[in-house]
């Protein structure tokens, strides 16, 4: 799959079927709509494209006008990953700024989208939205595919058990940690990904040595201690506990992802890790000491290794 962050203009626009949006989460819903894509590209014999933000829409909005922002349930890497493992031939990355934000909907497909590419199919979600206002949508679609020859496909809600399949309610069945429902939402375990890095080994003192995974996040959609599973380490999948939080019993200011791995002592610094989140076990919390904060880890292992053990 090829990535595009800076399109050029070095050739003719290429021959796409195409679809924009967030795809937070490559939800079940995201995976239905990419299916779509891929499969009417192949029948087409054009390129399948994905066009993505950074930052994501909402993030830019939410940050001019000091809210909270959303939790993302995929960073960039985790998304793309995602994607790729749908067949997608493209993913064209375009940064989210003011310039962009100011665009009409019909600017943004003559200055961006036709220079580039030759569309001969658009897929949309049934919420699908873009341009300054969120003017573009479907309707608007259809009437520029009369004068510019290409087709629009509109992807129905996808829907599970009577309920609307979205990265608003995967993130709401992440809050009170229904982690079954969220596996049947995004048709995998929700899991975290990054790279292993050195800490303060405080871990190795009480011989329950961690893996250190700095999220990069400004905020984390789960918090607290879990089950997990751990894959990156060869063609392994291995057992773990995990936390994922601000460490306050050691005054800790970052959101850190610190994996036990069980029978497991290798070097993994700079690892690239993928941990699934299985079962919650606990919020996080702050202890009045050390030795308090050694003894629940220690209970917490030894749930999760009972788990396991009755799963």
């Amino acid at each position: 799959m090829k990535i595009i962050r800076h399109p050029s203009l070095s050739r003719l626009p290429i021959p796409a079927v195409i679809t924009l949006g967030h795809f937070d989460g490559v939800h079940l819903g995201h995976q239905h709509i990419l299916k779509e894509l891929v499969s009417k590209a192949h029948e087409l014999d054009v390129s399948s494209v994905v066009i993505l933000f950074e930052p994501q829409a909402n993030e830019y909005f939410a940050q001019l006008q000091h809210r909270d922002i959303p939790a993302r349930l995929t960073r960039f890497r985790e998304k793309i990953n995602e994607i790729e493992k749908q067949g997608v031939d493209t993913i064209l990355c375009l940064r989210f700024d003011q310039d962009m934000a100011a665009l009409s909907a019909e600017e943004f497909l003559q200055k961006i989208i036709f220079p580039y590419f030759k569309v001969a199919h658009w897929v949309v979600g049934d919420d699908f939205h873009f341009g300054a206002d969120r003017k573009g949508d479907y309707y608007f679609l259809v009437q520029m595919a009369q004068a510019h020859q290409f087709s629009v496909q509109r992807v129905p809600t996808f829907v599970l058990n009577d309920s609307r399949v979205s990265s608003t309610a995967v993130r709401a069945a992440l809050a009170v940690a229904n982690l079954s429902l969220v596996e049947c939402y995004l048709g995998r375990p929700y899991g975290l990904v990054g790279r292993v890095a050195k800490g303060h080994q405080r871990g190795r003192i009480i011989g329950f040595p961690t893996a250190n995974i700095h999220l990069l996040r400004r905020a984390s959609p789960v918090w607290g201690v879990f089950v997990v599973t751990i894959k990156g380490i060869g063609d392994r999948v291995l057992k773990g506990v995990a936390n994922v939080g601000q460490r306050p019993t050691v005054n800790g200011t970052r959101v850190l992802l610190e994996v036990h791995i069980f029978d497991f002592d290798e070097d993994i610094y700079g690892h690239y890790l993928e941990v699934d989140f299985i079962h919650k076990l606990r919020d996080e919390k702050r202890f009045e000491s050390f030795e308090a904060l050694k003894e629940q880890i220690l209970l917490d292992a030894k749930k999760a290794r009972d788990f396991f053990e009755n799963a």
